[in-house]
């Protein structure tokens, strides 16, 4: 299998497990940065064990000088990302949470082919454009969204993940070691913003540290072998499959429920069959 088929693949798993966590953020009791904090750490204490145990810490020996880098990815990544999302949601809703988070995208596609120099093809836009539309209309069922306080907030929720994915993309670290660094980084900062707000230690917590470890693990593996913009089409309709769980559960499946699977799965299997390539 080559890297394109790798990555492609990877992303696609990165899609189910991002599907999974708001099932698991929405369970969560405690208080909101308090779960950010305690999941990241738990995170950061699953990667570290593995990248000692397989000795992936031996980048950080080799090239030190980058460290300062991955403190830049926790704190856009992680950190300013949870803390918007947080205070935005607070002051919108959560309708317009999942519509504007999902604007990725759309930044991916701009910070890609300024700072990476990746090629961003006309199919590209269009499938992606696809997928959006796919996903609004899941998520709104037809209705109109009125703009939020909140909603600049959670505009910046996106920009700042796809900054720290813009600084990730070539990191001379391995992805395990990306990840570690990012969650430690990430955690500790969020830790200092749950201080004042009170900590509250809920054992889903754990939970999410299992999947923000392994999902963060395979989107570094997928944007190694990928474009970035590419892998961020692919798991733009994570949604979808928090969404579909809560079918499964019982919820009702409406003809936009439909309309947008349909729209969603074709835009993403078009964007999956795109070569990853670099402008001259």
């Amino acid at each position: 299998m080559n890297r394109e088929a790798q990555g492609t693949l990877l992303a696609l798993l990165g899609m189910i497990l991002y599907g999974l966590e708001p099932v698991i953020i929405k369970s969560n009791p405690s208080n909101p940065l308090s779960f950010a904090a305690f999941s990241a750490l738990f995170a950061s204490i699953f990667l570290w064990i593995f990248v000692l145990l397989a000795g992936n810490w031996r980048d950080l020996e080799e090239n030190p000088a980058h460290i300062p880098k991955t403190f830049l990815i926790g704190l856009f990544g992680t950190a300013l990302a949870y803390l918007s999302y947080s205070y935005g949601a607070r002051l919108s809703t959560a309708i317009n949470a999942s519509l504007i988070t999902r604007a990725e995208v759309l930044f991916s596609f701009a910070l890609s082919y300024v700072l990476l120099k990746e090629r961003i093809t006309k199919k590209q836009a269009i499938y992606s454009l696809l997928v959006l539309l796919g996903l609004i209309l899941v998520i709104t069922q037809g209705r109109i969204i009125t703009p939020k306080r909140g909603d600049v907030l959670l505009l910046m929720v996106p920009l700042f993940w796809q900054i720290g994915h813009v600084i990730a993309k070539n990191l001379p670290y391995n992805p395990y070691l990306i990840a570690t660094m990012r969650n430690t980084f990430g955690g500790l900062l969020l830790f200092m913003f749950a201080l004042s707000s009170g900590l509250e230690f809920h054992p889903l917590s754990i939970a999410e540290g299992i999947i923000i470890a392994v999902g963060q693990v395979v989107w570094y593996l997928s944007i190694k072998r990928i474009n970035l913009s590419k892998a961020t089409a692919i798991i733009t309709p994570a949604p979808a499959v928090a969404i579909g769980l809560s079918i499964l559960l019982g919820e009702r499946f409406t003809l936009y429920h439909a309309a947008g699977f349909v729209l969603m799965t074709l835009g993403t299997l078009e964007i999956t069959k795109i070569k990853s390539e670099r402008r001259v």
